[in-house]
């Protein structure tokens, strides 16, 4: 009896093992998600993994915000490049909404482009950057390629603002949430994961997308975008410490034969391979993936905000429930404090610089416009670094902020340009100086650490040269040479050439005029604030205009010679410019002041005393409402002693931005329309841009001009020219393409007016 008993436990106890063994080997599988009735039987610890995608990554935004809404605890957040950016935001404190509003306002255009506000240049370096549309590195007289389309300076800029909250933390894992991401060493191709340091350095490593943005040196090592060797890191966020991870993948899948159009679809194809085949097994590592529709969008889709986080929002929302699921099974964290906002004003009690060899320390903190100790303001403080970036002696301009007793210790370190040489191309085309294939060779620090020489040569229908030698002080006292050569053939008015003395009466209505002006001075100008400069020099020129349609000169060759006269004058100038773009100028002020005293000449005229011409503009521009702004111009300019030379009166009429001499443009007049030795002039123009960078604009033009307008009160009285215009305007990377119809009801005549390009 106790056999048989002893027989049937033992056999009951097999048949529990055989029940029970699948049930114990399931357990220890990955079981569903499960909602618990008490949040208390466990906590959770949650990653948050986000791709780069470029501006398909805005999804991560709308993501977030139905994540949030779920009441899902993020405990770690890993990302890469775009999913970097937008995940080191979240783990310092911002909330989804708080991000869909950052990433509304922001301007991508100048981020990708490092478009400089103009106020960061010096009237020398906005001079550069308004005249070339290429440039390339020249060193050793060999072309090379930049290493990116943008140094990445307004976005660092930026986003260090926003950070500035977590400023001090080191050790990314002290941040609200912890945070990593990913870089590429671009030497070794060796993935870094980076998550201690200066946050914003870490994020620009991470997000440094070849080609568009340059490497970022960091710890010694060159970096570019971590989406190269690690787009998702989800192997990562488990070993922080991740028990569930949820995705939001933002990659591109490969395109198919049809889809392959353009070199960029290319470049981005081939390096997708890498990406796309490791995440065949990242997913499968994922417990909740999400995965936003965004194959309607490039990497390059900023204009397209919206729809991207609105498809993050929707990608999201199709896991409702098992992001609530998830929410159950942790313990709700309080909700994070907002994040203050600081004050604008701080007070920079040191400075240390760190990096310069060339440049010295005077220079640096003169472009800053900034001395110690001193109440300056974030915005100031940025200006001062673009201000330093816009020399564009520097490949990068990085700055930490260090609390200390005495105020904020400003640490910057700046990494010096290797390239010394730039070899730079623009196109241009005008009604007056035709077609130009302009070509510079520019070499730094020739002879000094702050000089520059710069060698123009403007190939086409008239060819022109001009070299600059500039020696840069910043703030204190800069000296320049400069050497300009211009010509131009114009078809003018028979009449108009009686102005220069007697001439026969001939049955024509045009003659063909050559103008020529050599030109060189040599000055020292000093700047205020980078917007107001004050100048004072010497000058030479030799003025030659001759016609070969009528007459004969002593060598019976058939030409009328009306100028050939080499002239000394001393100058000075002030410039204040504020506008926010040359072209098409939204806001901000101008003046231009300038007074030549000419004190000799070899003259070929034979009329020759000494006189002095003074002439000035002033203006105003402003939005008038959303895309509308107006502009208001008011110039004059006189002739101050010797009235019978004639070749240095104001000539009006015309369009354009590059002028020489005494040359005013002048709606509803064709080139050198009027003249006359003083003159009076107002300016309207109403511009609409309907879209980015494309501008409607409209303008009206009236003028005084004569020989004596200012000492007989005439300048004063009503206009007796006046032109108006209707134009189109495109705002190109390689300057404006313009076409203007303009009227003048006085001589009822219309012109057409073209320009394509930079004006140099």
């Amino acid at each position: 009896m106790a056999r048989h008993n002893t027989l049937r436990f033992f056999l009951s106890g097999i048949l529990l093992l055989v029940f029970l063994i699948p049930d114990i080997i399931w357990s220890q599988e990955k079981q569903p998600l499960e909602i618990h009735d008490d949040p208390a039987i466990e906590d959770l610890k949650i990653g948050l993994v986000l791709s780069g995608g470029g501006a398909k990554g805005l999804a991560h935004i709308g993501a977030l915000k139905i994540i949030e809404d779920a009441g899902v605890r993020i405990d770690y957040i890993g990302g890469t490049s775009m999913g970097a950016i937008v995940g080191a935001l979240y783990a310092s404190g911002y909330r989804a909404a708080e991000l869909d509003s950052i990433f509304r306002a922001v301007d991508f255009d100048a981020f990708i482009q490092d478009e400089l506000p103009r106020s960061a240049k010096t009237f020398y370096e906005r001079e550069d950057s308004e005249k070339y549309a290429v440039t390339l590195p020249f060193d050793k007289f060999k072309i090379g390629l930049p290493k990116g389309l943008s140094k990445g300076q307004n976005f660092y800029n930026q986003f260090s603002r926003f950070t500035a909250h977590v400023s001090e933390v080191r050790d990314f894992n002290n941040l609200p949430i912890p945070f990593f991401c990913m870089a590429t060493n671009i030497e070794t191709g060796e993935q870094v994961l980076l998550d201690k340091g200066y946050l914003p350095d870490a994020v620009a490593a991470s997000g440094a997308l070849p080609s568009v943005f340059s490497p970022v040196e960091l710890n010694g090592i060159l970096m570019t975008d971590g989406g190269v060797t690690n787009n998702y890191p989800v192997k990562e966020i488990k070993e922080k410490g991740a028990e569930i991870v949820i995705g939001i993948d933002v990659q591109d899948s490969l395109m198919s034969r049809d889809q392959l159009t353009s070199v960029t679809d290319i470049m981005l194809q081939i390096n997708n391979f890498r990406t796309y085949e490791a995440m065949k097994s990242k997913v499968s590592e994922t417990d909740l993936y999400i995965k936003p529709s965004i194959t309607d969008f490039s990497v390059i889709s900023f204009d397209q905000v919206d729809q991207i986080i609105a498809n993050g929002e929707k990608a999201a929302f199709a896991n409702y429930e098992k992001l609530k699921a998830l929410a159950m099974r942790q313990k709700p964290r309080p909700t994070p404090p907002a994040i203050a906002k600081n004050s604008e004003n701080i007070l920079v009690s040191s400075i240390a610089i760190l990096g310069n060899e060339r440049y010295t320390r005077a220079y640096i903190k003169g472009k800053l416009k900034l001395k110690t100790p001193r109440i300056t303001t974030y915005k100031k403080l940025n200006e001062g670094i673009n201000n330093l970036s816009a020399t564009g002696n520097f490949d990068r301009v990085s700055h930490k902020l260090i609390d200390t007793k005495e105020g904020k210790h400003l640490i910057l370190n700046v990494k010096e340009s290797d390239n010394k040489m730039l070899l730079r191309f623009a196109l241009h085309y005008d009604d007056l100086y035709q077609t130009a294939a302009l070509i510079n060779v520019t070499r730094k620090s020739l002879l000094f650490d702050n000089d520059v020489f710069s060698a123009d040569v403007a190939l086409g229908d008239n060819i022109r040269y001009n070299l600059d030698y500039y020696i840069d002080k910043g703030f204190y006292w800069s000296t320049g040479i400069k050497f300009r050569y211009t010509n131009f053939k114009k078809a003018i008015d028979f009449d108009f050439i009686g102005r220069f003395g007697e001439i026969p009466d001939l049955d024509i209505n045009t003659i063909d005029v050559d103008y020529a002006d050599y030109n060189a001075q040599i000055y020292a100008e000093t700047l205020l604030q980078q917007t107001f400069s004050v100048g004072l020099g010497a000058e030479y020129k030799r003025l030659s205009i001759i016609s070969e349609t009528f007459g004969e000169d002593e060598n019976q060759i058939p030409r009328t010679v009306f100028d050939d006269s080499d002239y000394w004058s001393a100058f000075g100038y002030i410039k204040l410019d504020t506008y926010d773009n040359k072209y098409f100028p939204k806001r901000g002020f101008l003046f231009e002041g300038d007074i030549h005293t000419y004190l000799f000449s070899s003259d070929f005229t034979e009329s020759f005393d000494e006189f002095s011409i003074t002439k000035a503009q002033l203006g105003f521009a402003t939005p008038l409402y959303n895309a509308l702004s107006m502009n208001i111009s008011l110039e004059a300019g006189t002739k101050i002693g010797n009235t019978s030379l004639n070749s240095l009166d104001f000539l009006l009429g015309g369009f354009g931005a590059k002028t020489i001499n005494n040359l005013v443009p002048f709606y509803g007049y064709d080139f050198l329309g009027m003249t006359g030795q003083s003159f009076v002039k107002a300016l309207l123009s109403i511009d609409y841009e309907i879209f980015k960078k494309n501008h409607i604009n409209a303008s009206a033009n009236f003028a005084n001009v004569g020989n004596k307008l200012f000492s007989t009160g005439k300048w004063f009285e009503d206009p007796e020219f006046s032109g108006y215009a209707l134009g189109y305007g495109l705002d190109t990377f390689a300057g404006p393409i313009q076409v203007k119809y303009s009227y003048s009801p006085e001589i009822d005549e219309s012109n057409w007016f073209f320009s394509v390009g930079f004006w140099f």
